[in-house]
């Protein structure tokens, strides 16, 4: 299997929802949701890209990084990437059905693992998709994040309850989800938040944190994580991209918990910036859709080694030895 042939077959169950597009900016998808675009003009989704883009990096080859170290450890396990799986359902009306929910779970869990990564389990209108990721993730002896919508809160207990039976070693709320009109869903406030987060045993991450002041609040609250995010720009136009505002959310969380991010991230040089900027991880969406539709738990595990074996050459061109030498000096 190479990258080639699992873009063309990705092209062919895809179609329809995602053109594959020579380099995933956004612009052919715009306004297509559901599907793969961005929201109304797009203009968020281009953002992440264009963002992330704009970023130039000095090349430096005197010195003594000849085998870099991309090792970091989260919620307790040792992964071999700082790459993680980003939560995703809804193959039937986003991607066109050609996988069903457990069988792309199947691809993102499995494929992560196999490459050292981490991978992530979604939610969607019908409770039955969350229901079959988490399924995944506990025949993975549990390693794997769920994450849930921003549901009433009845509701989201009782899917706590799920992700503890299931063993899980994380679970999330992509809090940016609040004005999805198909679901039950809505903005949480910070007692809400507190109020899960001491009803369950379980790292509890919060994805979908576009400001400082939001980010305080994951951190007054108890969050494990966060994930700093505008869902892909598929649920507000005009946001500003996550590489533009992830610097002064780390600035501020300053260490205190993990700060993830995602948005635009498409090759190991995209997730070097990332780190520059502040973040301990990446999460990776469409093109690991692509490399599960394409080639699945192979196609995923395949594209994770792509960015990670990118990544260390990046590493080595700007002299860092570990994740943690990577800081703004790589920057021009």
């Amino acid at each position: 299997m190479n990258i080639q042939t699992v873009r063309q077959t990705a092209r062919e169950k895809l179609k329809g929802f995602c053109r594959v597009c020579p380099e995933c900016n956004g612009k052919a998808c715009v306004g297509e949701v559901p599907g793969m675009g961005g929201m109304g003009t797009g203009t968020s989704f281009k953002n992440n890209v264009e963002a992330l883009a704009a970023y130039r990096i000095n090349l430096r080859t005197l010195h003594g990084v000849k085998k870099p170290n991309t090792q970091i450890k989260l919620f307790g396990q040792e992964l071999k990437t700082p790459i993680f799986g980003a939560p995703i359902t809804g193959n039937n009306f986003n991607m066109g059905g050609a996988l069903n929910e457990e069988e792309w779970a199947e691809a993102m869990i499995q494929g992560c693992l196999t490459s050292g990564a981490m991978g992530s389990t979604g939610d969607a209108p019908d409770p039955a998709m969350y229901k079959a990721g988490l399924g995944v993730v506990a025949k993975a002896q549990g390693l794997g994040i769920p994450f849930m919508k921003p549901r009433e809160l009845p509701e989201v207990f009782d899917y706590l309850r799920l992700a503890e039976e299931a063993g899980v070693l994380a679970v999330g709320m992509d809090v940016d989800a609040a004005g999805l009109v198909s679901i039950p869903v809505s903005p949480k406030t910070k007692e809400d938040l507190k109020t899960i987060i001491d009803n369950t045993s379980l790292p509890f991450i919060i994805k979908g944190i576009m400001t400082v002041e939001e980010a305080e609040i994951a951190v007054e609250v108890g969050a494990a994580a966060i994930v700093v995010s505008n869902h892909g720009g598929r649920v507000l136009d005009y946001t500003p991209g996550t590489a533009e505002v992830l610097p002064e959310i780390a600035a501020a969380v300053d260490g205190r918990i993990p700060v993830i991010v995602d948005g635009g991230v498409r090759t190991g040089v995209d997730v070097l910036k990332m780190l520059a900027l502040g973040a301990d991880a990446v999460m990776i969406g469409r093109p690991l859709i692509i490399a599960g539709y394409g080639g699945g738990a192979e196609g995923v595990a395949l594209a994770i080694r792509r960015m990670t074996n990118e990544l260390k050459q990046a590493m080595v061109l700007t002299g860092c030895q570990t994740l943690e030498d990577i800081d703004m000096d790589v920057f021009f």
